[in-house]
């Protein structure tokens, strides 16, 4: 649902490794309940963006503005540690490529669930379990394995299990990293399928970073195009894959045709 302003507001950001450029003078808007798609060749500088916008990477130069509950549109950057860590408890959260970045794996599954809810001060035990239950169940892992540690779980399920993980405080904003990076085309298929349906139940905004056009094509409302750490191309994701401008983007989606 559309508001006044958006829920992030991304000016001029700039990241440079020496004299490589990580991402240069990236600015969008993104709005609530909007998904935004960033795409392009390995180097092209989209999990460096992700990264800087998400805290994980210091910028050089830039702003992101995030709409917070209680002060309005605030420089995120421009946070102190504890506000940063909080906003990445509640409002944010970080799907990896790889679930084992973002899980306790010697933590079992209901644990992994209930510490992101004891992190914002959750404190019942029945509850928390509850809580843990309930999520294993919509991420489609069934409530017998709450006890059992990632370790013992499939590489799909450990994602799916990441992203119950994340999504159990409600969070406005979610950044993913090739969420379905690394499984089979199966797996990819099903948790592509949750993934849409959970942004949608939950009228959650994203940032998915991918390689993959198919990804997008079903997930994202728009697209940003990058090359050599800068956008070469964005509009709505239909518009930019069913008729590329650059000559970039022309070639990503005719790789994929041929393919």
């Amino acid at each position: 649902m559309m508001t006044d302003c958006p829920l992030l507001d991304v000016r001029s950001v700039t990241k440079m490794y020496g004299r490589r450029i990580g991402c240069s003078s990236v600015s969008f808007d993104l709005w609530p309940g909007e998904v935004m798609g960033i795409v392009g060749e390995s180097g092209s500088g989209k999990s460096t963006l992700l990264n800087c916008l998400a805290g994980h990477i210091e910028v050089d130069q830039g702003q992101v503005f995030f709409d917070t509950r209680s002060e309005g549109m605030k420089d995120t950057l421009l946070m102190s540690e504890p506000e940063r860590r909080m906003l990445s408890r509640t409002d944010w959260a970080f799907v990896h490529q790889h679930a084992r970045d973002g899980l306790r794996m010697s933590v079992s599954a209901g644990g992994n669930v209930g510490e992101r809810l004891m992190a914002v001060g959750a404190r019942h035990y029945g509850n928390i379990r509850n809580e843990a239950i309930d999520w294993l169940g919509r991420v489609e892992i069934h409530h017998s394995r709450i006890d059992d540690r990632p370790t013992a779980f499939s590489g799909g399920m450990q994602q799916r299990l990441q992203i119950a993980r994340n999504l159990v405080t409600g969070p406005r904003l979610v950044f993913m990293d090739e969420p379905t990076g690394g499984l089979d085309v199966s797996v990819q298929a099903r948790l592509l399928d949750l993934l849409r349906s959970l942004v949608r139940e939950m009228g959650l905004s994203a940032i998915i970073v991918t390689h993959d056009l198919a990804v997008v094509r079903l997930l994202a409302d728009r697209l940003m195009v990058m090359k050599d750490g800068y956008v070469v191309e964005s509009g709505l994701t239909d518009q930019v894959l069913d008729d590329p401008q650059h000559a970039y983007t022309q070639l990503l989606v005719s790789s994929v045709l041929q393919v």
